[in-house]
């Protein structure tokens, strides 16, 4: 009988050997978790697609941010659900905006938490597109400045970080412009630098109340073959001012993810969109596959990619099991 040389099963025979040999290593440190604010007082309304996730009026929203914080992940990223919305999105830039009231009580709570928040027309406008609207076109260049209007007011209101995400070229440049104009020199950018135009954002376009009235997104944000493109977008965004560049989706781009993080000498976030989260839920409840460990091998795998932060709306989960093993 042949007898093999080297045995590899050696460093797998059980789980303490698995751990002192294992690569890649997740940490609660590595998530950002997203979260929805809305109008009202003791709104907790759970998103049907989205299980264990809501849209919350800002006394509720504070109370899970104390939870985040308590579970050591160490930041949010916050996406706002107007009472009005209009042609301009007026209420993105607002200092009455609802992320706005919703960024200064987090912090007043919880100052060491970092506090992110998306820079986006979609949720507040009428017609739920990322930019302005002329006979039926997103508008480029007028666009910019409302987004760099929000950017500001959310760095007036307290925000650690600022998140573009409406894929409008030059947006980068833009709010590090007036970002550094308005005296917030140090306030980082995290662009959406790869962000493809996905069809696993369903149940985000529910929890965020954003879908498009008309068309889609497909003139702004990415085409899916494409990968070299990607590398050009994170480029750009890079020499515009970014400080941290994210892929997303995920799990159906970690190639786009390696090659980010193999190009680029800057932190590279990856979000594990709502689709990607949904569909292990979904499938969980349904018997189908462990819930528990698909999750952690997901997230691992983005880890292994390259992502030195991951956005997650497992982020909790994910973290109340990694503090019950550590």
């Amino acid at each position: 009988m042949f007898q093999p040389f080297y045995r590899p099963r050696r460093l797998r025979a059980n789980e303490n050997i698995r751990r002192m040999v294992r690569e890649t290593k997740l940490s609660p440190d590595d998530f950002i978790y997203p979260l929805f604010v809305t109008h009202g007082k003791g709104v907790k309304k759970e998103i049907s697609s989205m299980p264990g996730n809501f849209q919350q009026s800002i006394e509720n929203l504070v109370k899970d941010c104390g939870e985040v914080h308590t579970l050591g992940i160490p930041a949010v990223i916050l996406f706002g659900i107007p009472e009005h919305k209009d042609e301009l999105g007026s209420e993105a830039y607002s200092d009455e905006g609802i992320v706005q009231h919703a960024i200064k009580a987090i912090k007043n709570k919880l100052p060491e938490l970092v506090v992110i928040t998306d820079v986006c027309l979609c949720e507040y406008t009428s017609h739920g597109h990322c930019g302005l609207i002329k006979n039926g076109v997103v508008q480029n260049d007028a666009t910019l400045e409302l987004l760099a209007r929000e950017a500001v007011s959310h760095a007036k209101a307290g925000a650690d970080m600022v998140a573009p995400s409406d894929m409008m070229d030059g947006r980068v440049g833009a709010l590090r412009h007036a970002l550094d104009t308005e005296g917030y020199s140090d306030t980082p950018i995290m662009a959406y630098a790869a962000k493809y135009a996905s069809s696993f954002y369903g149940p985000f376009r529910e929890a965020a109340e954003s879908t498009p009235q008309f068309g889609d997104r497909r003139s702004y944000q990415m085409d899916a073959p494409n990968s070299r493109e990607a590398l050009r977008e994170v480029a750009l965004d890079i020499d515009e001012g970014a400080d941290i560049v994210m892929v997303k989706p995920a799990l159906s781009y970690l190639d786009i993810i390696f090659q980010v993080k193999q190009q680029f000498n800057l932190p590279v976030a990856a979000y594990n969109v709502s689709g990607e989260f949904s569909i292990i839920k979904a499938a969980a409840k349904l018997g189908w596959i462990d819930g528990e460990r698909a999750m952690m091998e997901s997230l691992i795998s983005i880890k292994r990619a390259g992502a030195d932060m991951i956005l997650t709306y497992f982020a909790k989960e994910a973290a109340m099991l990694l503090n019950s093993k550590s």
